[in-house]
């Protein structure tokens, strides 16, 4: 069976964008000879949609939508992801659209309601399976989480004659994610003795980074064709139907479809080379960052440059998804801060090709303690003022963003956010935060990684120990213990809900345990007023891991043995 894979990246809500992209890759397919052709998990709304599901007019819009699409589909059967049903019942549903009809409707079965995931507060599980006879194979088709599961309708479709599954994916990325669904879905091939055709969204949505890698297995769950990661693209491929099973089961329907006949060999199946450990955490932020700016129509970014390696790194990767063209970074240093701190911002900026002006704070400094202190005396300097630098330079790149319309990118990583070791409405100030979810010891690999496709991040900054230079001589490890340590005992507790027991038997010092999970505890009020940013762990701040501000329950009291 011939059937093109359109790896394409809808945005939510944009019903008229999507229902264009769904024709032109209908279109190329009928040009190009496919039999089918595939297109992402609600394409027509666009993954998540989340409260817009509420509103029956974006529910009618995109049921008229789908009217468009299937009169677009002349003799290639397309397999598009849409919302089906009314307020008070809705699926999330894959039409098949065939000579200028809905041959059919697929609900998912599977909603998962885990994570990031929350498809229950909207959709109703759907129940019966449809299979369509072809002259080349019977086809079946599930949605995402319906092939997941090892008796799930992937397998229940195999067993009642399904040679060909097509399951179209909405599937956000994290790392090693993709490793994870080729493993499944060998597995679920090999059960279902059927070829499965899995095709998943790309592009940047909010938090939520779908990383494509679509690819195709045949029965033996071997990988046949594998197509990028972080890229549109589309390839057909002639997919081999497995064993034609002939188990009886009363919620699977049969219906009969005449495609046109393939002409002639395929082209080649494309099998993708896929970035591999930090390039593709890089390759996430990247396309995270440049659809959240696309996306939400700003043209440019500026950044606050302060010498460190987390600005450094930002600004990279910005330079990377946008060009450097519309990448503005701002050095605004203190009387704190380093003679060093400057010459690598402006190092840096020279490298990245991008302009780095030079704001001082010495004057509006003076001015707040002056003012504050005309009222209230004198203090002795302490985290009051080291915070109001913080807020200077957080109003100073806001004022910017304000008469210009640049996004402030926010510059702080999932360690500092972890254990507040972020500035409210100071470092914490801007629209997208890109290293959100990427840990400090990750922060220095990813800085490596890039510096060896070019070296633009200064080797000093690889090198000096980090610091917020909100005091003289501050170093990070003052308040924090080494990175090195710091990370695994956050990986485990905020990533993996470990509990203090289970991570002191990781040979960690109970000390340093008890005192970051204190920090982590008392800092939730912090994230919750955090930016949202680029989702790359298996669990990540906001979406994934979502806590009650007041909250007494204490880990650290409760060590006497893990569960």
């Amino acid at each position: 069976m011939r059937i093109a894979l359109a790896q394409v990246n809808p945005t939510v809500g944009d019903i008229d964008g999507n229902t264009a992209i769904a024709i032109d890759a209908i279109r190329r397919a009928h040009l190009e000879g496919a039999q089918v052709v595939a297109l992402p998990e609600l394409m027509v709304t666009g993954y998540p949609p989340e409260d817009l599901l509420l509103k029956p007019s974006f529910v009618r819009v995109n049921r008229e939508a789908l009217g468009d699409i299937a009169a677009a589909a002349s003799d290639v059967l397309a397999v598009v992801g849409f919302v089906d049903g009314t307020k008070d019942r809705l699926y999330n549903a894959a039409a098949l659209c065939f000579r200028g009809e809905v041959l059919g409707v697929y609900h998912k079965h599977m909603l998962p309601n885990y994570g990031v995931f929350d498809e229950r507060r909207y959709f109703t599980p759907g129940r019966g399976h449809l299979l369509l006879d072809a002259p080349d194979a019977t086809l079946g088709v599930c949605v995402c989480e319906d092939a997941w599961f090892p008796d799930g309708p992937a397998v229940v479709q195999g067993d009642a004659g399904a040679q060909v599954i097509v399951n179209n994916n909405a599937s956000p990325f994290h790392r090693g994610k993709l490793d994870e669904r080729t493993q499944m879905l060998a597995e679920r091939a090999r059960r279902a003795a059927a070829a499965i055709v899995y095709v998943n969204s790309v592009g940047g949505q909010d938090e939520l980074v779908f990383d494509g890698g679509s690819l195709v297995l045949d029965a033996d769950g071997d990988v046949i064709a594998q197509l990028p990661q972080f890229e549109e693209a589309f390839c057909i491929v002639d997919v081999p139907p497995g064993a034609a099973r002939t188990s009886h089961d009363p919620l699977v329907t049969r219906t009969p479809v005449e495609l046109r006949r393939a002409q002639g060999p395929a082209a080649e199946p494309p099998f993708a080379t896929l970035p591999r450990g930090p390039e593709e955490i890089y390759r996430a932020l990247e396309i995270g960052l440049r659809d959240y700016v696309r996306k939400n129509g700003f043209s440019n970014v500026v950044i606050g440059l302060s010498g460190g390696i987390d600005s450094s790194l930002t600004a990279a990767l910005a330079v990377d998804a946008l060009g450097a063209e519309k990448v503005n970074g701002v050095a605004m240093p203190s009387e704190n801060s380093s003679a060093h701190s400057v010459s690598d911002a402006l190092a840096l900026a020279d490298a990245l090709g991008i302009t780095c002006h030079e704001v001082p704070i010495k004057q509006p400094y003076q001015a707040f303690l002056a003012m504050v202190d005309d009222v209230f005396g004198a203090a002795a300097p302490g985290l009051a003022e080291e915070n109001i630098q913080a807020r200077i330079r957080g109003n100073l790149l806001m004022f910017i963003s304000n008469r210009y319309g640049h996004l402030v990118v926010v510059t702080g990583n999932k360690s500092e956010m972890a254990v507040g070791f972020s500035t409210l409405y100071g470092d914490m100030a801007g629209g997208f935060a890109v290293l959100k979810d990427v840990l400090k010891r990750d922060v220095y690999a990813l800085a490596r990684w890039r510096n060896s496709v070019s070296h633009v991040i200064p080797e000093g900054v690889l090198t000096k120990p980090p610091s917020a230079e909100l005091r003289p001589g501050q170093r990070d490890q003052d308040s924090l213990p080494p990175y090195e340590v710091l990370d695994p005992i956050l990986e485990a507790y905020v990533e993996r809900d470990a509990s203090m027991a289970e991570i002191l038997a990781e040979g960690f010092d109970g000390d340093i345990v008890e005192e970051v999970i204190r920090l982590v505890d008392r800092s939730e009020y912090k994230r919750r007023q955090a930016p949202p940013g680029i989702k790359v762990t298996a669990k990540a701040f906001g979406r994934d891991r979502r806590l009650p501000i007041t909250n007494r329950w204490r880990d650290s009291q409760y060590t006497d043995g893990a569960e």
